[in-house]
C-alpha cells in the first residue's frame, strides 16, 4: 500500500486520443481499440504477478500490483485505452460484506444482504478510506502513462452489485434477488439507492484520480422483464450519468454504459446521456447503429469467442465488425464481453493490428460529428 496518495495532474493532451475522439463522435484516424479483460489470466505475466501476490483480492487491493497488471497488455499490444485493473465488486467489499474469491466458485460474500436491517446497516464508503487502494492505483496508473493513452476508470451497475449482494456471489437462477424484485420491490429500490449512491461517489473520486473515461458494467441487466429493467436498472445507471462529474479540471469525462444482453434497450440506454453505449455480440451492430444515430457512440462487438480462431481468420471477423459499423466517427472496438482466459495472447495481438489496419478506409474522408 501506499504511504500517500499521488498528485497527478491532469494531462491536457495525450499522444494517443483515439478513445477520447471516438467518444465525443469526432474524426479519428483509425478505430479505436480496447478489450473487456485486456488485463487478465490469459497472459503468463498476469498470473505470475497473481500468483505473487498470493490471492487475487490482495492483487487488486496492492496499488503498485494493480498497476503493474494493467500496464501489462499496453506493452504487448498497441491499444488505445488503458482500463484500471480492479473489480465491480470491491463496493459492496467496502460496505462491510467480506467479499473472498475462491478457485473454481467465484465471488463470495460471507455477509449477504437479506433482511431490511441489513440495508439500514451498509454504509456508503468513503473512496480515499475504505477503497483507498483503488484511487491509489489510479493515480499511479496516471502517472506511469505519462500522458501516452487514456486510463477508463470503471464501477458495476447497482442492479448488477445488488445481484450479488443478495444471491452471496454468483447465481445460476438469482432466485432470490428476483424474489426480492417481485415480492420486495421497495426493500430493493431501498437497496439500490444504497448502492447508486457508493458507485457516484465511487466514480467521481476515480475521475478526481485521475480516470479520463468512466464506464459502467451492468452485468445482470439482461436476465430482467424490460418492464424490469427500466425501473431496477435502467433508471439507476441514468441516475449515475446525470450526477458523476463530466467535467474534471478542465477535461470532459465521458460515459460510457454497458448492458450485457441489453440489445432490446438500446434507445433507452442512449437516452440516459451517456456517451457511448456497449454492444454484445448478439445483436449486429449495423442494426444498433441505424436505432441509435447519431446520439452516442458505439463500443463493441466481436464475440469473445472469435479470439479462438486463427489469426487470418481473426482479421477476417474483425473486417466484419467494422464493415457493420461502417464509415464514420463513434465507434469503438471492442468485444461483446471479456477476453477469455483459455485464449492465446497472439490472436488479441492479430486482433489489435487488423482493427488498426482494416478501419482505415472507413476514416479516409472524415467528416466532424462532434
Amino acid at each position: 500500500m501506499l504511504n500517500k496518495p499521488i498528485q497527478v495532474l491532469m494531462i491536457a493532451t495525450l499522444h494517443n486520443d483515439r478513445l477520447l475522439r471516438a467518444l465525443r463522435r469526432q474524426p479519428v484516424d483509425v478505430t479505436p481499440v480496447w478489450l473487456m479483460r485486456q488485463a487478465g489470466r490469459y497472459l503468463p505475466e498476469y498470473r505470475a504477478t497473481r500468483t505473487r501476490a498470493g490471492s487475487f483480492m490482495r492483487l487488486c487491493q496492492t496499488p503498485e500490483l494493480a498497476c503493474e497488471v494493467t500496464l501489462q497488455p499496453l506493452a504487448r499490444f498497441p491499444l488505445d485505452a488503458a482500463i484500471l485493473f480492479s473489480d465491480i465488486l470491491t463496493v459492496p467489499d467496502a460496505m462491510g460484506l467480506g467479499l473472498s474469491f475462491s478457485d473454481g466458485e467465484g465471488p463470495q460474500f460471507a455477509r449477504p444482504v437479506r433482511s431490511v436491517a441489513d440495508i439500514e446497516r451498509l454504509p456508503i464508503p468513503d473512496p480515499e478510506t475504505e477503497l483507498r487502494y483503488v484511487m491509489d492505483a489510479v493515480r499511479l496508473i496516471r502517472q506511469e502513462l505519462n500522458g501516452r493513452i487514456p486510463l477508463i476508470g470503471f464501477a458495476g451497475s447497482p442492479w448488477t452489485l445488488a445481484t450479488y449482494m443478495v444471491e452471496g456471489g454468483s447465481s445460476k437462477d438469482y432466485a432470490r434477488i428476483k424474489g426480492l424484485l417481485y415480492d420486495q420491490p421497495a426493500m430493493l429500490h431501498q437497496l439500490l439507492e444504497v448502492v447508486t449512491e457508493s458507485v457516484i461517489a465511487y466514480l467521481n473520486a476515480q475521475s478526481a484520480a485521475g480516470a479520463q473515461v468512466l464506464m459502467v458494467f451492468d452485468t445482470w441487466g439482461g436476465i430482467l422483464t424490460p418492464r424490469a429493467y427500466r425501473e431496477f436498472s435502467l433508471a439507476y445507471l441514468a441516475r449515475i450519468v446525470a450526477s458523476v462529474n463530466r467535467q474534471v479540471e478542465g477535461q470532459s469525462i465521458p460515459v460510457i454504459l454497458f448492458t450485457k444482453g441489453g440489445g432490446a434497450w438500446l434507445e433507452d440506454i442512449a437516452a440516459t446521456g451517456c456517451d457511448a453505449v456497449g454492444v454484445d455480440w448478439t445483436m449486429d451492430l449495423s442494426e444498433a447503429r441505424r436505432r441509435v444515430g447519431d446520439r452516442v457512440a458505439l463500443q463493441g462487438n466481436l464475440d469473445p469467442a472469435a479470439l479462438y480462431a486463427a489469426p487470418e481468420r481473426i482479421g477476417e471477423l474483425a473486417a466484419q465488425t467494422l464493415a457493420d459499423f461502417g464509415s464514420g466517427a463513434g465507434h469503438i472496438f471492442n468485444l461483446g464481453h471479456g477476453v477469455q482466459p483459455s485464449v492465446e495472447p497472439d490472436r488479441v495481438r492479430a486482433l489489435v493490428d487488423a482493427v488498426h489496419e482494416l478501419s482505415k478506409p472507413y476514416h479516409a474522408n472524415p467528416v466532424d460529428a462532434g
